[in-house]
């Protein structure tokens, strides 16, 4: 690539990867995703071995077009609550994704709660919505990123403020007590923007760990362009994503 002209920035990415829902889709489109796209119950996260490790082959798949599915599910969503909600990561998201199922099976939150011995309507609709969130959100849960009770408060708000609450949370290290109240906040009417930066968080930086070689041609085209790096690598995700 020489000095010489405007060259293309695409060369600083590497390739890349890829309760109602959604039509399903084992994946997540490039535009923001905000909701779940593969089918409710399905364990994509939950029997992913990178995510998972040995714990993968335990992912319980719950069919809501399945009755015995539906059956268990009503039984892993009764277990779950009689714990309270404990256990690891993991656990809770089998145990929302029971929820999910449920509701799903039998076409709405009160029968689920029967089903599940009476457990209550506001304890399923909370972890139903978690099984909810889209997949990016949900593998950070089960990496350990994000807690389940912080990943109860992201669901509560809905469109792209729950990624946008999400990646603060990721960034920002924020606690569940402040993801709560962030969360309220939304709801309440305020932007994610707005509600994060009344308490000292800007959206939109990120600390890129480049190959020296990367780094060095970064720091070349930005200085050709009279530009700041991010920006050349704002232009390189924009026609990434276009």
């Amino acid at each position: 690539m020489g000095d010489l002209g405007r060259p293309a920035a695409r060369g600083f990415l590497g390739p890349g990867s890829n309760c109602p829902v959604i039509p399903p889709d084992d994946g997540e489109t490039p535009t923001p995703s905000t909701d779940r796209r593969s089918r409710v119950g399905e364990p994509v996260v939950r029997a992913d071995p990178e995510l998972t490790g040995e714990r993968a082959t335990e992912a319980i798949d719950f069919d809501p077009d399945d009755p015995e599915s539906v059956a268990r599910a009503a039984e892993v969503l009764a277990a779950f609550a009689d714990s309270n909600g404990s256990g690891d990561y993991l656990d809770m998201l089998r145990g929302a994704a029971a929820c999910a199922a449920l509701v799903r099976g039998v076409g709405s939150y009160r029968e689920a709660a029967e089903r599940a011995d009476g457990v209550s309507v506001s304890f399923i609709r909370t972890w139903a919505r978690v099984h909810d969130l889209p997949q990016s959100v949900r593998r950070h849960v089960a990496r350990g990123n994000i807690a389940p009770s912080a990943a109860k408060h992201l669901a509560r708000v809905g469109g792209t403020a729950r990624l946008d609450l999400a990646w603060a949370t990721l960034d920002h290290d924020l606690t569940v007590r402040e993801v709560r109240s962030l969360a309220s906040e939304i709801n309440d009417g305020a932007s994610a923007q707005d509600a994060l930066r009344e308490h000292g968080i800007e959206l939109g930086k990120v600390a890129l760990s480049l190959s020296v070689e990367q780094y060095r041609e970064l720091r070349r085209e930005a200085s050709m362009r009279n530009e700041q790096p991010g920006d050349v690598v704002a232009e390189a995700l924009a026609e990434r994503y276009d």
